[in-house]
Parts: structure tokens; C-alpha cells; sequence
């Protein structure tokens, strides 16, 4: 089975809902069988590199919102977070455009460490005040996982994975993705959003279940002649 997520480093709910498919996904018995991809989306491909001021007041800015009302937000967010075992800390949270991240995932994603990458990543960001935007940053997220250091930085320097990212993007333009976390299975069922694991459990059993149809017996039921472990009837 294949699952294709499209999410963005700076959503924080794209960490919930990974978490949360994680969940789905422990409890499902053909979980070894299952193959994820990640895909990049950019919330706000226009930030500039590195912002100067807080999360809350980029938020409200953008959004012509109150401060206070972004504050109660952020609360509700970290409440949510808290309940998948994230700590959130939105005070320290370093707001910086997210295209050189996801530059890094794509050379990790052929590396084999894609999954390892988006954790740090998504981690760093939301729980530990990394800055994704700093090469630095992102090559020491790459090194912890076994990529190597001049190769991180030579790609980040050239922007050979900056036409991927594009693909991506434009992909999810193309079936239709407006936000994320965006969930597709088998490219045939979408989930929309951090939804809760029971959602992903049953999308999942879905999906499973019309790849294998069960069989169905052409007959009056009863049997015919055949051979068994106790012999063939006569």
C-alpha cells in the first residue's frame, strides 16, 4: 500500500496528523506492507528567508487577526499537540521560509532517510526553536541522519532538489490540495486534515480491502467433487 502525505514543515498540524497516522498505522496488520512518500506544500512560499519577530505577531500580520486571539490559537494547537506527546513551544519558534527544508528532504528522500529528516524537522521546528531556514541547521539534521555534510551542503548551495519541491507543489495543485496535512492512500482516498486515527484506521481497511476482494463462491454452496488432507471423495 502506498500513502502519499503532502504537509509543510511549518504547519503545526501537519505534526499532529502524522502522529496520528502513526497511530492508525501501529494497529493495522499489513503495516510492513505499507510504503509512505512525503511530499512538500508551502503554507506561505512568500516568507521571507528569515522574519524578524514572533510567530504570533507573523500570524496576525498575515492573517489581520489580534495578537490575543493568535495567543488562544497557539493554545488550543499545543493542547492538541500535547494530547499526541508533542511538546509544543510556540515562544521559541523561529519563523523562517521552509524551502530549503524541504530541499533537504527530497536529497533525503533518495537517501532512503526521509522519515528520520521530516521528524527532526518538524520537531526542531515546533518543540525546540531550530531555525529550518539556517543551512547550518539543516545540515546538522541531515548528518543525525546519515547523510553526508558536503553533499547536504553542495545540494542546498545549487538547488538541484528546488525543481522536486516544484513538482510537488504543483501535483497538489493539480488534485486539488488547499491545505494540509493532505493524506492520499493507493492514490484512490484522501484524508483531509490531522483527522483523529480512527479515521486513518478505516481509510486504511478501505483500501486494503478492495486491493484483496474477497472470493466469492460460484454455486449452490454444497461443493463438489475435490481432494483434501483426508483424501478425495469417490
Amino acid at each position: 500500500m502506498q500513502i502519499d502525505i503532502w504537509s509543510d514543515i511549518a504547519c503545526p498540524w501537519c505534526f499532529i496528523g502524522k502522529r496520528r497516522l502513526e497511530s492508525a498505522l501501529e494497529d493495522f496488520e499489513h503495516r510492513d506492507e505499507v510504503e509512505v512518500t512525503w511530499h512538500s506544500y508551502q503554507l506561505d512560499p512568500s516568507l521571507p528567508e528569515h522574519y524578524d519577530g514572533t510567530e504570533t505577531e507573523y500570524l496576525a500580520s498575515r492573517k489581520g487577526m489580534p495578537e490575543e486571539q493568535v495567543r488562544q490559537m497557539f493554545g488550543h494547537v499545543a493542547e492538541q499537540a500535547a494530547g499526541e506527546g508533542l511538546a509544543y513551544d510556540f515562544d521559541a519558534l523561529v519563523v523562517a521560509n521552509s524551502a530549503r527544508a524541504h530541499e533537504l528532504l527530497h536529497l533525503a528522500k533518495e537517501r532512503g532517510v526521509a522519515g528520520a529528516v521530516k521528524e527532526a524537522l518538524l520537531s526542531g521546528h515546533f518543540e525546540h526553536g531550530a531555525d529550518i531556514g539556517d543551512v547550518d541547521t539543516l545540515v546538522r539534521v541531515g548528518v543525525d541522519a546519515g547523510l553526508d555534510e558536503a553533499e547536504i551542503r553542495a545540494a542546498l548551495e545549487d538547488g538541484r532538489y528546488r525543481p522536486s519541491v516544484e513538482a510537488d507543489v504543483s501535483a497538489a495543485r493539480h488534485i486539488g490540495v488547499t491545505g494540509v496535512p493532505f493524506v492520499v492512500v493507493d492514490m484512490k482516498y484522501a484524508v483531509s486534515g490531522a483527522q483523529p486515527p480512527e479515521v486513518f484506521r478505516e481509510v486504511l481497511q478501505k483500501a486494503w480491502a478492495e486491493q484483496t476482494p474477497a472470493i466469492q463462491v460460484v454455486g449452490d454452496g454444497s461443493g463438489g467433487d475435490a481432494c483434501g488432507p483426508d483424501g478425495c471423495a469417490v
